[in-house]
């Protein structure tokens, strides 16, 4: 009797990089790596795309302006290297190594609820972002337009508690006052 591949499911894939478009005739592809050092992408194994549909041996051939050059299986011209732009590239959460004490793969915290140390439900993790000066957690609650941006750092998120699926976060003091309340309540202007 045969065995059958299941795909991972998503909590159990880690996002390493995005294709960012095709370089040359021969199939190439531009890739932002979204590992710590971007040559890592290749080191994990075979990579597959959001849906796990496609999967790919992938060979780091160069570096171009903050990107990597690579050859994946199976995509030998242009225009199948042109059809990836905009693929997410994911492997198997168990190939990445055990992350560091105090330290989370970006996969781990999304969908985890926000509350304060009071015990205020905030919403859930959205997304992890950086622009380029750390890490900023994306929070969404019911029927929140914008959702709430805080800082991944030890003052504004105290407790990261992975077993529990939950996190502490110190919002801005504007929220903990509640919006449109008086900052003043003795009506003093200073």
């Amino acid at each position: 009797m045969a065995a059958t591949r299941q795909k991972p499911s998503p909590e159990d894939r880690v996002c390493i990089g995005a294709i960012a478009g095709a370089r040359g005739l021969k199939g190439e592809v531009r890739i932002k790596s979204f590992t710590a050092d971007p040559d890592d992408i290749a080191a994990y194994g075979p990579v597959s795309t959001d849906g796990g549909e496609r999967s790919f041996h992938l060979r780091v051939t160069a570096h171009a302006k903050g990107q990597i050059i690579a050859h994946l299986s199976g995509i030998d011209d242009r225009d199948a290297a042109k059809a990836l732009k905009g693929e997410r590239l994911y492997v198997p959460k168990s190939a990445l190594p055990e992350a560091e004490e105090g330290a989370y793969y970006h996969a781990d915290l999304i969908g985890l609820s926000v509350e304060t140390a009071a015990g205020k439900k905030l919403g859930t993790v959205k997304a992890v972002h950086n622009f380029g000066a750390g890490d900023v957690i994306e929070i969404t609650g019911e029927g929140d337009k914008g959702g709430l941006m805080v800082p991944f750092t030890a003052d504004a998120v105290p407790e990261v508690d992975i077993e529990n699926r939950r996190i502490v976060v110190r919002p801005p003091a504007v929220l903990e006052t509640g919006a449109g309340e008086d900052e003043n309540p003795d009506g003093d202007e200073s």
